[in-house]
C-alpha cells in the first residue's frame, strides 16, 4: 500500500528556510577570495595606483576629531563610513569631517547583524541613515558598507532604492580586537593591500573592543608612509575610480583594467 506524501505540509515548513536563504544568501560576499573575484566593484577595486582608505562605526566626539588631526597632518582625506544613530547624537564630528574635506557614507542606521528577513525595517533604516547623514554633509551619500560587511538580499534592495553603492574592503586590519597594536594593524592590513584596494579601519570602538582605536591610530601614519612608499596614492573612494556602478568595475571605463600591483612593506609580520 502506497503512503500518501504530505507535500503542502512539507512546503509549508520548508517556506522559512528558503525565505532565510535568499535573505543571507547575498553574504556569501563577504568571502574575501570570492568578493575580489567575482565582484570586484563590491570589493572595493579601484584604480592601481591609489588606495581608497575608509573608516567604519563613527562618528566618535573623543576618538573622531583625533583621528582627523592625524589625517591633517598626513595630507590625506579618506571616506568616513558612519551610523545614522550616531550623526543624530553627535552632529559636531560629522559636520567637521566633512569641513575638512573628508567624504561622508552611510553604515547604516544601528550597528546590528540582520540574521533575520526585514525587508521593511532595512529600507526604513537606510533611507532614515541617508536622510540625516545628507543633512550633516550637505550632499547625499553614495557609498554603502553594512554592518559586518553582511549584505542581504533587504540591504541589497534598500540600498538600490536609497540611490547608494555598496562597498565593502580588499584589506583590513583587525583593529577591533582587544589584542590589536599599531604593529600588527599595520602588517594585517599589509598583508592584503595591492594597488587598487580598499583599506578598512575604525575611528571608534563603537561596535570594537573599548580603547582599540588607539591601535589603529597609531598605526596610521605607517599605512600612509608604507602606501606612498610603494608608489600609491591614498584618499577617499570617491577619487578611488571604481566607477558610477558595479557593473563598470573591471571594465577599463573606471581607469582599472582588472590587473593590481603587489604591496610590499616594510612593516613586522
Amino acid at each position: 500500500m502506497r503512503q500518501r506524501f504530505p507535500t503542502g505540509r512539507v512546503v509549508y515548513a520548508a517556506a522559512p528556510v528558503a525565505a532565510a536563504l535568499a535573505h543571507i544568501g547575498p553574504a556569501a560576499t563577504w568571502l574575501p577570495g570570492l568578493r575580489r573575484r567575482r565582484f570586484p566593484g563590491l570589493a572595493g577595486q579601484g584604480a592601481p595606483g591609489h588606495v581608497a582608505l575608509t573608516f567604519d562605526d563613527g562618528p566618535d566626539p573623543v576618538s573622531t576629531p583625533l583621528f582627523l588631526d592625524a589625517l591633517d597632518v598626513l595630507g590625506v582625506r579618506a571616506t568616513f563610513f558612519v551610523l545614522g544613530e550616531s550623526v543624530l547624537r553627535h552632529s559636531a564630528p560629522a559636520r567637521e569631517l566633512v569641513r575638512r574635506g573628508h567624504e561622508l557614507a552611510v553604515h547604516g542606521w544601528t550597528h546590528d547583524r540582520p540574521w533575520w528577513p526585514s525587508p521593511a525595517r532595512d529600507a526604513r533604516g537606510l533611507l532614515r541613515a541617508v536622510q540625516v547623514i545628507g543633512e550633516a554633509g550637505g550632499r547625499a551619500p553614495r557609498w554603502y558598507r553594512p554592518p559586518y560587511g553582511i549584505l542581504t538580499s533587504g540591504r541589497w534592495a534598500a540600498a538600490r532604492r536609497a540611490g547608494l553603492r555598496p562597498v565593502l574592503w580588499t584589506a583590513w586590519g583587525k583593529d577591533w580586537r582587544h589584542d590589536a597594536t599599531p604593529a600588527s594593524v599595520r602588517a594585517t592590513v599589509a598583508a592584503d593591500l595591492r594597488g587598487g584596494g580598499t583599506v578598512l579601519l575604525h575611528d571608534t570602538d563603537h561596535a570594537s573592543a573599548p580603547g582599540s582605536w588607539r591601535a589603529t591610530l597609531g598605526a596610521l601614519p605607517d599605512i600612509v608612509r608604507d602606501c606612498r612608499e610603494a608608489g600609491l596614492s591614498v584618499g577617499p573612494l570617491g577619487e578611488h575610480g571604481t566607477g558610477d556602478s558595479p557593473s563598470t568595475a573591471g571594465t577599463g571605463r573606471s581607469g582599472w583594467t582588472g590587473r593590481t600591483a603587489p604591496f610590499r612593506s616594510p612593516a613586522p609580520g
